[in-house]
C-alpha cells in the first residue's frame, strides 16, 4: 500500500490532546479534550515562528558563551580564566584525552548539530519540500534526545564549584560564559519543542498533490 492511500488523522477528524494523549473527534470550532479539559489544536500554533525566533537567539548567544571564560580557576600563586574550547584543550595536554572529547562533542559539537539540524526541518518545511520524509522525522527524534548532553559543561563547572572549597588554597568560580552557554542550551530545547514534526509531513502531501496534478 502507497503513502497516498493511508487515512491521516487529518482526513479521520480527529486530533491527539498533546496533554494527555486522548484521541478525539475534532469539530469546528474551539472544543477541549473530553478527558483533561485541554484545548484541542490540530498543529502547534505559530510552531514555524517560534522555532525561528528561539534558534536565532540561541545561534546569537553561542558566541558569547564560546568566547567569555566559562570557569575561573585561582590558586596562592595564579589564576586562570577558561573557556569551553580551552578547557578541552588543557583537558587534551593533562593526558585526560577521553574527557575532552565528551566535553567536545557534548558542548561544542552537539549544539553546532543541532543547529544544523534545526535549519534543515524549518527552511525544509517552509519551502515546501517533499524530501526525505522519515529521515527528516528521525532527525528530529534524535536532535531532541540529545540536548540534555549539552548542559555537560554546566553540570561540571557546577561540581567543581561545590567540591574545591578550600578557600585559601585554592579556589574555583563560574565565568559568565556559562550562563549564556546555559541559556543556549535552554533555547535549542524549546526550539525542538516549539517545532511541530507534523509539518513535515503535510508540506510533503501538499508536494505530492502538487505534482500529481
Amino acid at each position: 500500500m502507497t503513502t497516498e492511500a493511508v487515512a491521516t488523522a487529518a482526513d479521520l477528524d480527529i486530533v491527539a490532546c498533546h496533554c494527555c494523549g486522548q484521541v478525539c473527534q475534532h469539530a469546528a470550532g474551539d472544543i477541549c479534550c473530553v478527558r483533561c479539559g485541554t484545548h484541542l489544536h490540530r498543529r502547534k500554533r505559530d510552531s514555524l515562528s517560534r522555532t525561528w525566533a528561539l534558534l536565532l537567539a540561541a545561534m546569537i548567544l553561542y558566541v558569547p558563551a564560546n568566547l567569555l571564560p566559562i570557569m575561573r580557576t585561582g590558586s596562592l600563586f595564579s589564576s586562570q580564566d577558561n573557556t569551553i574550547l580551552s578547557g578541552v584543550v588543557e583537558l587534551w595536554r593533562n593526558g585526560s584525552w577521553d574527557l575532552a572529547v565528551i566535553v567536545f562533542v557534548a558542548s561544542i559539537l552537539v549544539p553546532l548539530l543541532k543547529f544544523a539540524a534545526l535549519l534543515v526541518l524549518l527552511i525544509s518545511v517552509q519551502m515546501g519540500k517533499d524530501w526525505r520524509t522519515l529521515g527528516r522525522a528521525r532527525l528530529f527524534r534524535l536532535i531532541e534526545n540529545i540536548g540534555y548532553w549539552s548542559m555537560l559543561d554546566v553540570f561540571v563547572v557546577t561540581l567543581l564549584v561545590a567540591l574545591v572549597h578550600f578557600q585559601k588554597l585554592s579556589r574555583v568560580d563560574p565565568g559568565p560564559g556559562v550562563v549564556y552557554f546555559a541559556v543556549v542550551v535552554v533555547l535549542t530545547m524549546l526550539a525542538s519543542m516549539a517545532f511541530d514534526p507534523r509539518l513535515i509531513w503535510d508540506t510533503a502531501a501538499v508536494a505530492r498533490k502538487h505534482a500529481d496534478d
